[in-house]
């Protein structure tokens, strides 16, 4: 079987300049005549359900500053999509409760029913992070309330409800709490496994030039056992990487995965191979820095750790401009230019009682932050100044607010997309398509995506789908479908929140932030004939736009699109937008 065909299962991208590899552009697919959406003002009709509990939202802790924690939790989609059933979507509540509404007919819609209770209280767990939910089959299902433990359920079959029924077949803590971004269920020689994706940000306490934090990718596989009929973890590995993936998902056959990023991730060993890494790492951990440094915005203090038996005849400081000079015991200790230029007049010397020597450097710039102190060197360590810390938390409060910005027209927003930088926006200078091998946990194929943003695509301007299949070694990934001008159209909305599209590819969809939804639907034949005034050219289709207004101030927390409808999930509703009218 293949990858669902769900939103979470394509790639989308425009041409990729090959590493080992090169994704294939299908040109009957690309049309290069396309002229645009026209607006349709015909209403969609839109049907809106109150939900019984609030969605179990997790707004993201001071401690969750970065970037990478808005794409991985403050951007999280609350609403999921059943690949295996038409037409039905789950979200889980804040009583624990995974709700699942099902919809057969749009006039007689029933309100959202509870198929699982969690067995933890979410509430009482301060450091959760968003309740997540996995379809794995048409009859398993991975979940995690968010705290750090991990549910697979035995569900039936989830379109029959005299058969359906959810129950625990496993469940485990694995430490840090995480997300699950996929599972796939495998079948081999009547031998059940299930295997997972989980997510994480966790800490960095070594990183001193970035945020100091990475992101995990833990690789889990489930199986059950023929002695005792029970499922137990057989397989834990972990990848690291600095940016939360566009796209990970597992192969089918669960041999391999694939992963979309702007920066690269690498295996490491859990378990007997991971100690033996940690001991071999050992010695470098437990090494002393050279020196530490820290700064305010006048000056820089340098602490070195002096041999034992050192005097002031030891010790030799030269000071240039834009360059430090040091020497103890006739042999050079650090010597470089200096990040930034300093008063060489000012800056003094001094060893302290601790048997330390203390170096005082007077920024020429006041108020430039040093990223380093000597240029390429690698051997010390910063220092963070707490005062310093809360002070830029403070500088930075007006871009954060406890709820949405209801009024974006207002005078001061919240924040604004217009205030970033591009360093803000771009990591590096490409994303690449990376596929991994699970039993060498090696990279086998890179294609380096170009430049445009993941959800971009050839030109910055077509949207391409492209399904992977694993079976195809010399042809991976497929150019499966387009959509005009929906690179174009994504980056004019600055307010763009979630991006979906219907599997038959008759329609794709994006809604903001907050109300707004637009559909934008592939090119049909015209019922009338048209020419185009200039060219005398005859038009003979015609993509439409639609947009559909929610009537509600809520922000939106979950968005999926289906062959028929969008669904639209609000803090405290869920809305309905029937999309293919013509049944």
């Amino acid at each position: 079987m293949g990858i669902e065909i769900s939103i979470d299962d394509f790639l989308r991208e425009g041409y990729g300049v090959a590493a080992n590899c090169s994704l294939r552009v299908k040109r009957p697919l690309l049309d290069p005549r396309f002229e645009g959406y026209k607006l349709s003002l015909k209403p969609l009709p839109c049907y809106q359900l109150e939900l019984d509990a609030a969605v179990a939202e997790v707004k993201l802790r001071d401690d969750q500053y970065t970037l990478e924690h808005m794409h991985a939790f403050g951007m999280y989609n609350y609403l999921h999509c059943d690949s295996w059933y038409q037409d039905s979507v789950y979200y889980i509540d804040n009583l624990g409760r995974v709700m699942n509404l099902t919809v057969m007919l749009d006039t007689a819609l029933g309100k959202p029913r509870e198929v699982f209770q969690l067995p933890t209280d979410l509430t009482a767990y301060d450091s959760r992070l968003c309740a997540s939910i996995h379809f794995t089959s048409s009859t398993w299902v991975t979940l995690s309330g968010g705290t750090g433990r991990l549910y697979l359920i035995g569900t039936g079959e989830r379109g029959n409800s005299a058969s359906e029924k959810w129950e625990i077949m496993f469940n485990e803590e694995l430490g840090n709490p995480f997300i699950i971004i996929h599972s796939v269920s495998l079948l081999n020689a009547e031998e059940h496994s299930v295997t997972i994706l989980l997510l994480r940000i966790e800490k960095e306490e070594l990183d001193m030039k970035g945020s100091g934090f990475c992101v995990s990718l833990e690789w889990v596989t489930i199986r059950k056992n023929k002695d005792n009929n029970k499922y137990e973890i057989i397989k834990r590995d972990i990848l690291r990487g600095k940016s939360v993936p566009h796209y990970a998902a597992i192969e089918p056959d669960g041999k391999g995965l694939m992963i979309v990023s702007y920066r690269s991730f690498t295996f490491v060993h859990v378990g007997q191979d991971l100690e033996e890494n940690k001991n071999e790492n050992m010695s470098e951990k437990i090494e002393e820095p050279l020196y530490y440094w820290q700064q305010t915005k006048d000056d820089l203090t340098v602490t070195i750790r002096l041999p034992e038996g050192s005097s002031k005849e030891d010790i030799q400081v030269q000071f240039l401009p834009d360059h430090i000079n040091i020497v103890l015991k006739a042999q050079r200790f650090l010597e470089g230019n200096l990040y930034s230029s300093i008063d060489q007049e000012s800056s003094t010397w001094v060893i302290k009682e601790n048997n330390c020597l203390e170096i005082f450097l007077i920024k020429k710039n006041e108020g430039l932050t040093w990223p380093e102190l000597v240029v390429g060197e690698k051997q010390g360590e910063f220092i963070r100044d707490s005062a310093q810390c809360a002070a830029i938390a403070k500088r930075l409060m007006h871009l954060t607010s406890e709820e949405l910005n209801p009024n974006p027209d207002k005078e001061k927003p919240p924040c604004s997309a217009q205030e970033l930088e591009e360093c803000d926006i771009f990591f590096e200078e490409s994303s690449s398509l990376c596929r991994f091998d699970g039993s060498t946990l090696k990279t086998t194929h890179v294609v380096n995506l170009g430049t445009s943003t993941f959800s971009l695509s050839c030109h910055d301007v077509d949207a391409l789908l492209w399904q992977p299949h694993s079976s195809k070694q010399d042809d991976m990934w497929e150019h499966i479908a387009t959509f005009n001008a929906l690179g174009y159209v994504q980056a004019s909305k600055r307010d763009k929140k979630f991006f979906a599209w219907a599997p038959n590819y008759s329609y794709a969809a994006l809604c903001e932030c907050l109300r707004r939804v637009f559909i934008y639907r592939q090119p049909t034949p015209m019922s009338t004939v048209l020419y185009k005034r200039k060219e005398g050219r005859q038009i003979g289709q015609i993509a439409k736009q639609q947009v559909a207004s929610l009537e509600t101030n809520d922000p939106i927390l979950g968005f999926q699109a289906t062959n028929e409808r969008l669904f639209v999930l609000t803090t405290k509703n869920l809305f309905l937008i029937k999309v293919n009218t013509e049944n």
